[in-house]
């Protein structure tokens, strides 16, 4: 979306916002930083060193989605299908997931936990609940509540 351009005439209105602007106060400034925050609470609290949040975002979706397509993970982790392939490319090396190619249609690849990928899941789940409430940290309840609730709202596909 291309931005909306100032009316002649509105240079002061355009000038007080330029002198106004404090990224350090912007919520995209924000939010990058409320996840730079998470991503070194989970790489310090996790079981697994070798595992990274998106990865184990992956995981837990194939647990919850069973059999499924890259494209349907890819989604339910709201990560991009390249990434997704090179993180499911990740797993499957270490034996998490693996692939069972459609005998109808050998386009499609069906990706699912492996044994050890279920165990993983299962043992790191409770550590990732605490990652989640480090995360929210000395927020209270009905703060968590709205942060999640609002965090969920502006990442709705069609957030008016």
């Amino acid at each position: 979306m291309a931005p909306s351009k100032l009316p002649s005439g509105s240079s002061q209105a355009a000038q007080n916002a330029v002198s106004r602007y404090e990224v350090s106060e912007q919520i995209g400034h924000l939010l990058r930083k409320a996840y730079q925050r998470h991503l070194a609470i989970f790489s310090q609290t996790i079981d697994d060193p070798q595992l990274t949040a998106v990865q184990f975002a992956v995981l837990s979706a194939s647990r919850r989605l069973g059999p499924s397509s890259m494209s349907d993970l890819g989604k339910a982790t709201a990560i991009d299908a390249a990434t997704v392939r090179g993180i499911i490319e990740r797993l499957r090396t270490r034996e998490l997931i693996e692939l069972q190619t459609n005998p109808d249609d050998r386009r499609k690849v069906t990706v699912q936990l492996t044994r050890a990928g279920e165990s993983l899941v299962e043992q790191i789940t409770p550590t990732a609940v605490r990652i989640s409430e480090l995360t929210m940290g000395e927020l209270n309840e009905a703060e968590r509540v709205a942060a999640l609730y609002l965090l969920r709202k502006l990442s709705a596909p069609d957030a008016e």
